[in-house]
């Protein structure tokens, strides 16, 4: 500890045996910068205040009808891309800094300059920001702050409208390949259904039920035809006495000697064959034949003799109806008939086409499910186009965000810098500092024992004696003189300082 005491008397010896040099160093250096100081221009600086509201009505009102811009994080974005080069490049033209720079580097200090001079904050809180411009020229501060207050909300409104623009664009793309591709299917389609219009399905009725459905009529048809043939055979029996005959004169009722006789020995012989033989004899069969046969000419004969009996059946009322009757029952056969050939041969074709149907109607879903794809896809394409459109003026819309301006900028008077004071204080400070530097560094340069002890401790060689100086009175004023001027030069020197301050 006592050596750095030693040290430190040593140096401050040596400050004062060139306490003028540094005097002098001080009062160069105070002048030179309280000159700078006070020759510094002011500097001017414009904030502007901005509150972005977000909260509007219509975004509950559109939730499920589009998507509803972010009014949030557009504000955010844009207070964070504010300053991008683009932007301060664009503030540059709007107040004709960019005349002023004639070369590109030029161009590029006043982009620096700019982007270290302005400041912006903002709270999410409260979304209120803050844009701030400090310069030498006060109009030239206040335009700064206007135009990026400018930039910031037609930044804020104009971010989301660009991409929504461009997703339209992309959406009408995708439209006009969609509806090129849902214009072939349908072609494909509507040919596919004209080569096989006969095999497809009608009114939502697939082949198989085609199929039943046909077999369904052939037996009904079939059926019609039967009951047509029947009520025919029935008034044709009428018309031909059948009914009379039926239900009066059956042939075992009919007396006929001659026939009756030829009968009765021919049942005598066939109960005599029977007995030798069976059924499916020849002799048995022809008798059985005969008989028959004999029969049906005994009754055809008592028919006969019944219309001769009868001179106005011919002619009665009753006939001509059964006429008609048969005449209508004969047509209604012959359509029948019709009908069960054309469902025989529809049944047919569509028994024919059987195997080709499975291969017709896979195709037919697959150009349906092709079909319903691209019409989907299309359909989804153009709602989602009318969404990004609604989207799009949604956030170029006022309504969206409402911007007030709390502070607008105005064009300041007085100066928020440079803090000359505290500059001042400085200046003497560091002339102060410089002139005790500029003392030491002489006395390091011209190095001398300021006593005995320092020499001997300097060389280590033993001081056998000194000599002492003994000062006039003359010289003992010039001292006192020189202490004096030199209290004067620091005080002038604070007077200096004090007069700086009060400027």
């Amino acid at each position: 500890m006592e050596d750095l005491i030693s040290q430190m008397l040593l140096h401050v010896r040596g400050i004062w045996k060139y306490r003028w040099y540094a005097m002098a160093v001080t009062w160069v250096l105070a002048l030179g910068g309280w000159a700078t100081v006070y020759t510094r221009p002011n500097d001017y600086q414009t904030t502007a205040r901005v509150y972005v509201d977000t909260q509007t009505i219509l975004k509950p009102l559109l939730a499920n009808m589009t998507s509803v811009p972010n009014g949030e994080q557009q504000v955010s974005i844009m207070s964070r891309t504010l300053l991008s080069r683009p932007n301060l490049e664009r503030v540059m033209r709007m107040v004709d800094l960019d005349v002023r720079a004639t070369s590109p580097r030029l161009q590029e200090q006043q982009v620096e300059r700019l982007l270290a001079a302005i400041r912006m904050t903002g709270t999410k809180q409260n979304d209120i920001y803050t844009i701030s411009y400090t310069d030498q020229d006060p109009k030239l501060a206040r335009d700064v702050v206007q135009s990026l207050l400018t930039i910031f909300i037609e930044g804020s409104f104009k971010g989301k409208h660009s991409d929504s623009q461009q997703a339209v664009k992309f959406l009408d793309e995708q439209i006009r390949s969609y509806e090129a591709r849902l214009v072939a299917a349908e072609n494909s389609l509507k040919q596919f259904k004209l080569r096989n219009s006969d095999l497809l399905p009608r009114q939502g009725i697939d082949y198989s039920a085609q199929l039943a459905i046909a077999s369904d009529e052939l037996r009904a048809a079939r059926l019609a035809l039967l009951e047509a043939e029947q009520s025919r055979n029935a008034i044709r029996a009428q018309v031909d006495g059948d009914a009379v005959v039926d239900g009066a004169l059956m042939p075992v009722r009919i007396v006929n000697p001659e026939i009756d006789a030829r009968i009765t020995a021919i049942n005598k012989n066939l109960d005599t064959l029977r007995l030798q033989f069976t059924d499916q004899h020849p002799d048995v069969m022809a008798a059985q034949r005969l008989l028959s046969q004999l029969e049906a000419r005994k009754l055809e004969e008592s028919r006969k003799q019944f219309r001769d009996s009868d001179p106005g059946y011919n002619y009665s009322p009753m006939l001509q109806q059964l006429k008609v009757a048969l005449t209508e029952a004969d047509a209604r056969l012959a359509a029948a008939r019709v009908r069960v050939k054309e469902y025989t041969l529809r049944h047919a074709q569509l028994q024919e086409r059987r195997k080709a149907v499975p291969e017709v109607e896979s195709q037919l879903a697959q150009l349906n499910r092709d079909y319903d794809i691209n019409k989907d896809n299309y359909e989804k394409l153009v709602s989602r186009r009318e969404a990004a459109k609604l989207s799009g003026e949604l956030s170029n819309t006022p309504e969206m965000m409402a911007f007030k301006i709390i502070d607008p900028p105005t064009l300041p008077i007085a100066p928020i810098g440079p803090h000359r004071p505290a500059l001042y204080s400085l200046v003497l400070l560091l002339a102060l500092a410089g002139g005790a530097g500029a003392a030491w560094l002489t006395a390091q340069a011209r190095p001398a024992f300021p006593g005995p002890g320092a020499m001997r401790e300097l060389t280590g060689l033993q001081v056998l004696g000194t000599v002492a100086m003994n000062w006039t009175a003359a010289e003992q004023r010039r001292q006192r003189h020189g202490r004096a001027l030199l209290g004067l030069a620091l005080a002038a020197l604070l007077l200096a300082y004090a007069g700086m301050l009060a400027t």
